[in-house]
């Protein structure tokens, strides 16, 4: 794109699958890309493949909450505005496991990343003149809730019941970031469905094996599912709240996407950051 200044782009979980395909397809459009990712070998290949030094890895625990603040710091440093924040981090824990800061691991990495990303960054954001915020989650599926009497899982914890609840908590995330009318940066929930990535993040390698065969004939190309994504960081939409389930627009007035909702988990959440789990 000729004449055209670039783009600070923010990607979290950008080492690999949709993350480091859009963080690729940025860098080739003279976009300025900061990577953000716990997995050191992998952001030195993405450096080597990339080639480029508009690209910066930034190795952070996005699990951490002083990470977290650490990386919003870093990125204040090195830049005054940021036009874009694309949020991917997740990893399956079959397993529950609790965070140096006391929380349910899920929780902490699929949903407080995004949310504390979102919001530490958001001064810089404003800043820009079209900025967006993308969090690929599941928006529009409706299984699975937050568990409001036990949202960090103490007591009956599966894997999937972590990731669906994570889910439901990035949907309310983008309907209570759109209801700050202060904040500039357009949030679009997206859903991409079944892609050829992250394949082999299974515990369980016939499990694994299985979504490997299955993606080979039913899944979307990496390439196919990204293309929103790239067009959304060049043109955000100009709704506050867009969500987009693999293509389609999803109903407002879904139940997961519940303002009440929205503003309870918001209020738990900042609670959490105040006083602790404990």
């Amino acid at each position: 794109m000729p004449n055209r200044s670039p783009k600070i782009v923010i990607i979290s979980g950008g080492t690999s699958g949709m993350g480091r395909a859009t963080a690729l397809e940025r860098l080739a459009r003279g976009d300025i890309v900061i990577v953000i990712g716990s997995d050191e070998s992998k952001g030195n290949a993405l450096i080597a493949q990339a080639a480029n030094t508009n690209l910066r890895f930034v190795k952070a625990d996005l699990s951490s909450i002083a990470e977290l603040r650490r990386v919003a710091t870093l990125v204040a440093e090195q830049h005054d505005t940021v036009d874009a924040l694309a949020l991917f981090a997740n990893r399956l824990s079959p397993t529950r496991r609790v965070t140096a800061d006391g929380l349910e691991y899920t929780f902490a990495l699929y949903y407080l990343s995004r949310y504390l990303l979102a919001d530490y960054l958001r001064p810089l954001l404003d800043r820009s003149s079209d900025p967006v915020i993308i969090n690929v989650a599941g928006v529009g599926n409706t299984a699975g809730g937050i568990e409001w009497g036990d949202p960090q899982l103490s007591r009956r914890y599966r894997l999937i019941r972590a990731q669906l609840q994570a889910g439901r908590a990035n949907d309310l995330a983008g309907v209570a970031f759109a209801e700050r009318a202060s904040s500039k940066a357009r949030y679009v929930l997206y859903h991409p469905g079944f892609t050829r990535s992250g394949g082999d993040q299974h515990p369980n390698p016939l499990v694994r094996n299985i979504i490997k065969v299955l993606a080979r004939f039913f899944a979307r190309r990496v390439a196919d599912s990204i293309r929103p994504i790239v067009g959304w960081i060049d043109q955000p939409p100009s709704a506050p709240l867009s969500a987009i389930d693999r293509g389609r627009p999803v109903d407002p007035s879904l139940r997961t996407l519940d303002r009440a909702d929205a503003a309870r988990l918001v209020a738990y959440t900042e609670d959490l950051l105040t006083t602790g789990v404990g």
